[in-house]
């Protein structure tokens, strides 16, 4: 048996220390797969199958408690041969990626963890969305790992030079490269970024030439791509996120094109920091940028170094963030109310259980 080195999937000290705390009879493992409640891990031995100790399933709160794809874990075991391992811990993450799961119910959906890299894919033609960009920008930044625009595409698109000006105005920070799978332009610039121990996270629409890329740098057609519609927007491919180790080291991460970027957390301070710099101008502390006297803010639309767009996209995720966060700390509340009757509940029928005992007693 081939023994995985782990350091080449991003594992360290820090991980490894962390690990040793549960005791000596467990292992460690990084998420690659997740399907419903199963698993599969890869641990020094290679990858098994896995699934949730009955202990994480009763106290996770939310779906975010839940073990995802990228994350370091502890299990019981280095194969399946006799059965699924169990993931008994998932040690702390140092970055997530993270959304407001689809629906109303306030619901943070992981996308991927322990990542080093973010590659946020769009495609030069009719998927091309300037506002979507500033989102997953957003979210980029509050993961904790390092942004990059990933252009696809670029032999559908008659302005390459236009196009990156554009996004020059919202991607303050993070590093743009435009690619082909034509003319395979791109690549060698996206490889600096794929190193032994490094990790890096696919996210974008669908049909935006994501699995391409990685069957690319994969070496074989490791995921399924489809041509895009004839409305030139892209085709639905990838259904789970998955973990692959390169060939080369370096690790990446697949995951499904996202219809919709609901915003659970962002760093708006990063991905508008022209907005933000501005705002310190203002006459008002706490300017509003809409009619107030003497705001740097509005005086920058006005002279068209800011634009009216842009202004009103940063306004509108300011109302989403704080919508969220408050719909977020009541759903804390209720689950810790609902907690707490289930404790009192147990209480009571211990205390019903004791009566009943002495009473019996007492009858003898």
């Amino acid at each position: 048996m081939n023994k995985i080195d782990l350091y080449d999937l991003g594992i360290s000290h820090r991980y490894i220390q962390e690990a040793s705390l549960y005791g000596d009879n467990l292992y460690i493992a990084r998420v690659s797969v997740q399907h419903k409640d199963m698993y599969r891990v890869i641990t020094e031995g290679g990858e098994i199958r896995a699934e949730i100790s009955g202990k994480i399933n009763h106290e996770a709160m939310i779906s975010a408690d839940y073990p995802a794809v990228g994350d370091w874990v502890v299990v019981d075991r280095l194969d399946d041969r006799s059965g699924n391992a169990i993931i008994h811990h998932v040690l702390t993450r140092k970055s997530s990626f993270a959304r407001k799961a689809p629906g109303t119910k306030p619901e943070i959906q992981i996308i991927a963890t322990n990542i080093d890299t973010v590659f946020i894919c769009m495609s030069l033609n009719n998927d091309y969305n300037l506002r979507r960009l500033e989102r997953y920008i957003s979210i980029a930044w509050e993961s904790m790992a390092m942004p990059v625009v990933l252009l696809t595409k670029s032999d559908l698109c008659h302005d390459i030079s236009e196009k990156l000006l554009e996004i020059d105005t919202v991607a303050s920070g993070a590093d743009v490269i435009v690619t082909s799978s034509l003319s395979g332009d791109g690549y060698d610039h996206v490889l600096k970024y794929l190193k032994k121990g490094k990790t890096v996270a696919f996210i974008g629409s669908s049909g935006v030439g994501k699995s391409t890329l990685i069957n690319k740098l994969m070496g074989e057609e490791v995921l399924v791509t489809n041509a895009i519609r004839d409305d030139d927007k892209g085709r639905h491919t990838t259904t789970h996120r998955e973990l692959f180790v390169l060939p080369n080291g370096g690790v990446v991460i697949d995951t499904p094109g996202m219809r919709e970027i609901q915003i659970a957390g962002a760093d708006l301070s990063k991905s508008f920091a022209d907005i933000e710099e501005l705002a310190q101008n203002c006459f008002f502390g706490d300017c509003k940028h809409k009619s107030e006297p003497k705001c740097a803010v509005k005086k920058a639309v006005d002279e068209g170094l800011l634009s009216q767009d842009r202004l009103i996209s940063y306004e509108k995720l300011q109302k989403e963030m704080h919508f969220e966060e408050l719909k977020a700390t009541m759903g804390v509340a209720r689950a810790g109310k609902q907690r707490m009757i289930e404790v009192l509940g147990s209480v009571g029928a211990a205390k019903k259980i004791q009566q009943a005992n002495r009473k019996n007693k007492g009858n003898k």
